[in-house]
């Protein structure tokens, strides 16, 4: 990885005083998610139109960082036995996830033209980056692929967060973080452990590791009863606004040009897989016990860190939306080679 340049240095300082910018503004008008979704807007909007912008990956791994550790505090002992019971339900969470993403690649290969390799990844609900290389491995558009993602989670983080805030939507988490003190020696063994957590899991090519390693880390901590310390409220607002900005810088000039009627397609599907996987939510809260708010989070097409961090926001199951999500994600990263061979298998044979 080459080195920043003192351009990068420079855009990155007028990328990092944006989403500050942003976040403030957004934070005034009292928004849902303000240091994610003000960061995200404003630096998608500045890409698009063509500033020079730039976020190292090393800042949105300290983004993943902080949000998997904050949310593994809240595995405690109670949580995990908990948590136990409900997986029937996270089964059948990841196993729709599967079916969703299986109905849409059909629809956006229907709408758009797109082939059928390139819309069966771009469709997939899994992470923007393992899908792309999954994508390319097996010959689909890597930029098709990457554009849908991107403009997927963008809908997921801004629609489900606004919609909840519009039918104040809230609740009262009967889960809370292990540790709610900040003890500064403590933090400090916190921070190298869970980064020791990301650093082996990626020596094993695990996605995200920079979310699921620490929070593996600050779960297995945490449902031991090792409290080391609450993460400092700063720590985790800087942690959105480091992953909206990397969301946002995503997006370049070149995405609105990109095939308008493909990201019309991509745009129409996710609407669609949202309004779906809420309807599959609302199932789910029936016949469990679980929340409706909470299991329509927990069922929707979003990343991990932005359906949590909406579930932490709105003192929803932040537990429950954290372990459907991680699961429902391992699985798929896991799966979709061996899926996409057998749908590509059984393809061949009903066109033979």
């Amino acid at each position: 990885m080459p080195f920043p340049t003192f351009a990068d240095l420079r855009s990155f300082l007028f990328t990092l005083l944006l989403g500050l910018a942003a976040a403030g503004l957004c934070n005034a008008l009292h928004t849902p998610l303000p240091w994610m979704i003000g960061p995200l807007f404003a630096s998608a909007a500045a890409r698009m139109a063509g500033v020079s912008l730039y976020c190292p990956n090393a800042v949105r791994q300290g983004g993943q960082w902080a949000i998997g550790t904050a949310l593994g505090l809240y595995f405690t002992p109670l949580v995990v036995a908990v948590l136990a019971s409900y997986l029937p339900w996270i089964f059948a969470g990841t196993v729709f996830a599967m079916l969703l993403g299986l109905c849409g690649a059909w629809l956006l290969a229907r709408l758009s033209g797109i082939d059928r390799v390139t819309a069966f990844f771009a469709m997939a609900v899994g992470g923007a980056s393992e899908m792309a290389a999954q994508g390319e491995r097996h010959g689909a558009a890597v930029d098709r692929v990457a554009a849908a993602h991107s403009l997927r989670i963008m809908m997921v983080v801004v629609l489900v967060p606004f919609a909840f805030k519009f039918l104040d939507v809230h609740g009262l988490d009967p889960f809370a973080p292990g540790a709610q003190v900040v003890h500064y020696d403590g933090l400090l063994l916190l921070v190298g452990l869970t980064s020791a957590g990301a650093l082996l899991l990626s020596r094993f090519n695990w996605p995200n590791v920079w979310v699921i390693g620490p929070l593996l880390v600050a779960i297995l901590l945490t449902a031991f009863g090792v409290n080391l310390s609450a993460l400092p409220e700063w720590m985790t607002h800087f942690g959105q606004l480091f992953i909206g900005i990397s969301l946002g810088t995503r997006f370049t000039p070149e995405f609105l040009h990109t095939a308008p009627r493909y990201l019309a397609s991509v745009a129409v599907c996710a609407l669609l897989a949202i309004l779906v996987a809420g309807g599959f939510g609302m199932l789910l809260a029936w016949s469990s016990s679980i929340n409706p708010a909470t299991a329509i989070l927990a069922t929707s097409p979003g990343g991990i860190a932005e359906m949590s961090l909406t579930a932490r926001t709105l003192n929803l199951g932040v537990p429950i939306v954290t372990a459907f999500h991680v699961i429902r994600m391992s699985v798929l990263v896991l799966t979709i080679g061996p899926l996409f061979r057998s749908m590509r298998y059984f393809q061949a044979r009903a066109d033979a």
